[in-house]
């Protein structure tokens, strides 16, 4: 039989996550993605506190913050068209009030940093190992808001430095935290605006950088393969959206299931098909909403969600069990 592609050996000795498990993700829009999904299947996450951010120097400098417990003042943001930004969060935190910008980006920075004691896996996605550092207060921005050009000074990371910074970074957390553990992964989208060249350059660091981490910290540092699933294993334009860079539905979905599959303890799997059952019947479209067919159905959803809750009290279904008794009393 003909091979037709180059299969990825998942690493042994990864982690299996629980539903009990308390999780961070930042990173990336991989992460994001990844956050969403891991969310959806009912796992306790907090994603992207400061938005998407790409270079391992602006995670870090965000985790330091939210260790630190630190508190955003209005000096910290810049006006630029006809809005406030923070140079260390993505747009999504910006506005046109400075003050409606502030309680934003606080807001989220003290659940994160009341999270972080609590915490069992962060997990970081890095993008690019080149930064926009600012010509004036020599801070790597996370983004640049569209600032011009002349602002920053565009480099790439060294692999030493982003080793020597991450040792720093994780004896501090480790310090509040001596349990917490991490993944990390590499985005596999591609930053083309760099050129396909310095994009391949800038990959191959954080991939040396992290393989030194994992190094240093066998035990306690884990590294899953998001990046060479895509690119090795599913080397195909088919499996790339319409921009060619970033993954279709089909390369997420493969490399879930192979996240699913490395990283997901045995109860986590049973979990997450119980409550796809119940996401299948609750968003199932009735004849009749108004039979009693239909409100004895509902009646089996509640049943099914507060058995789980009991035997799983750590599971968040709130908000079905809520859908489940206004469409009871419609």
């Amino acid at each position: 039989m003909i091979n037709l592609y180059t299969p990825v050996s998942l690493p042994s000795g990864l982690p299996r996550l629980s539903h009990a498990d308390r999780l961070l993700l930042m990173g990336s829009c991989f992460a994001s993605e990844m956050g969403e999904r891991l969310t959806k299947a009912k796992f306790c996450c907090d994603v992207n506190p400061y938005g998407v951010l790409y270079n391992p120097l602006s995670i870090s400098a965000a985790l330091r913050e939210i260790a630190d417990g630190s508190e955003y003042t209005p000096d910290r943001l810049f006006h630029f068209r006809e809005c406030w930004h923070s140079p260390m969060h993505h747009g999504d935190f910006s506005s046109p009030r400075a003050d409606e910008a502030l309680c934003t980006i606080n807001t989220r920075l003290r659940k994160a940093h009341a999270w972080l004691p609590r915490l069992d896996y962060l997990m970081l996605t890095f993008g690019t190992a080149w930064v926009y550092q600012s010509r004036e207060t020599g801070q790597v921005v996370s983004n640049c808001h569209k600032l011009p050009e002349f602002h920053f000074t565009r480099r790439r990371l060294s692999v030493d430095e982003i080793v020597l910074d991450y040792q720093s970074l994780l004896a501090h957390l480790w310090s509040l935290n001596p349990r917490l553990k991490f993944l990390l992964t590499v985005s596999p989208i591609r930053h083309i605006r760099d050129g396909l060249h310095a994009n391949n350059l800038s990959k191959a660091t954080l991939l040396l950088a992290i393989d030194r981490l994992q190094t240093l910290f066998p035990d306690r540092l884990f590294y899953f393969p998001a990046y060479e699933l895509l690119l090795d294993e599913l080397r195909d334009y088919r499996f790339y959206a319409d921009d060619l860079v970033h993954p279709s539905a089909v390369a997420l979905r493969h490399v879930w299931e192979q996240f699913v599959h490395a990283c997901l303890s045995p109860t986590a799997l049973q979990i997450m098909e119980e409550c796809e059952k119940i996401s299948k019947s609750l968003y199932h479209k009735p004849f009749r909403p108004d039979s009693e067919e239909y409100k004895r159905f509902l009646g089996q959803i509640v049943l099914k969600i507060d058995q789980l809750s009991k035997k799983y009290p750590y599971l968040d279904f709130q908000k079905e069990r809520e859908l489940c008794l206004i469409r009871l009393k419609a």
